[in-house]
């Protein structure tokens, strides 16, 4: 089960992360982007603090030629989220079909060109929808986050495979996600 105040208190560094996982532009190493997005009880931040901190070791020529060699050549490391599970299987197709509905349940217009398990947009979706309190949204969100948690799995893995600074980034964002995952209480425990 989603806690979707917890979720909706993280949205700033949704937009965070959504910046930093498409191709990357000098405005994005901006201080105050961080700053704006993480506190130090946020559960992502010692994670993005790593990133951050291997990130300026790096020139914006080096960071967009890593982003290239990373996402675009590594099959592996792809950052579409369900293609770790189908490939290009029929229920991909479906769960694709499924996550289009919810983004414009919610008032996001999908970009023709892009398909919409692509990490970046689902990110930015956190970060732009206005969700809390729409009887719609435990279940929508529970579909949106088990993507997002089974793609950044199999993502966090590559990505440590390949000692990628992305790799921070990624976790940071699955400690995020698990932070607002609330454990059900066992039906036998009683008060």
């Amino acid at each position: 089960m989603i806690n979707l105040e917890k979720l909706y208190h993280y949205k700033n560094s949704f937009g965070f992360f959504a910046y930093h996982l498409t191709y990357p532009e000098k405005l994005d190493f901006h201080p105050l982007l961080i700053e704006e997005s993480f506190t130090v009880d946020h559960p992502a931040y010692p994670h993005v603090q790593e990133y951050w901190r291997l990130m300026h070791n790096f020139s914006l020529d080096d960071i967009q030629e890593m982003y290239t060699d990373t996402f675009d050549f590594q099959k592996d490391s792809t950052l579409f989220m369900t293609y770790f599970k189908f490939e290009d299987a029929k229920e991909r197709g479906q769960m694709l079909a499924k996550l289009k509905v919810l983004y414009e349940m919610f008032g996001l217009e999908m970009p023709e060109t892009e398909l919409s398990d692509y990490l970046p947009l689902m990110c930015e979706f956190l970060y732009a929808a206005e969700w809390l309190g729409d009887p719609r949204s435990p279940q929508s969100f529970g579909m949106l986050i088990a993507v997002l948690e089974d793609g950044t799995y199999h993502l966090l893995k590559s990505l440590e495979k390949h000692g990628s600074p992305y790799f921070h980034l990624v976790k940071g964002l699955r400690e995020t996600f698990k932070a607002c995952i609330e454990q059900e209480v066992q039906a036998h425990e009683r008060s």
